[in-house]
């Protein structure tokens, strides 16, 4: 890939916003980058699921709000069928699990932590809206870019750095 997050920020200062502190990458991609796909959910992962189970990626980032709340969002599944479906990433405001399971499975996985409690019972989740955490306002259709450094968000794919 070689587009780095700071070398945006470097070269395009006035077209990124930067996401806050506090989010690590668990997956086993060391970055991404693509078009977004927001979803946000209500307790429960079913949504998430269908979504990275049934729909194809094609190098999407799929933004993830859970409201932070203390469950894993994500783990070693949905992990396996984002990969199948070619999802470049997942960013989730909230919490992940099965890292060891999931290191190995080359997709970018950014959270705020990780969780060993599964999703609560089934609630509908909202797909395709803005969202807003860390200070940035994630559209769909707008551009991610994330790495070790830290995670973009652009309203359209930049020229490489």
């Amino acid at each position: 890939m070689g587009d780095y997050t700071a070398d945006f920020c470097d070269t395009h200062p006035d077209k990124v916003s930067v996401l806050g502190p506090g989010f690590s990458n668990y997956g086993g991609a060391g970055m991404c980058q693509g078009e977004i796909s927001t979803i946000w959910l209500d307790q429960n992962n079913s949504d998430l699921i269908t979504l990275l189970r049934d729909e194809k990626g094609d190098g999407k980032v799929v933004v993830v709000d859970a409201d932070q709340a203390y469950y894993a969002i994500v783990g070693e599944m949905l992990m396996k069928y984002a990969h199948e479906n070619g999802y470049a990433g997942i960013i989730v405001n909230g919490y992940i699990r099965d890292t060891e399971q999931i290191k190995d499975i080359p997709v970018a996985l950014y959270a705020l932590g990780t969780c060993s409690r599964k999703s609560i019972p089934v609630t509908q989740g909202r797909r395709n809206i803005s969202l807003s955490f860390g200070g940035v306002e994630f559209k769909p259709g707008s551009y991610v870019y994330a790495d070790n450094d830290g995670i973009i968000v652009t309203a359209e794919k930049l020229p490489s750095a």
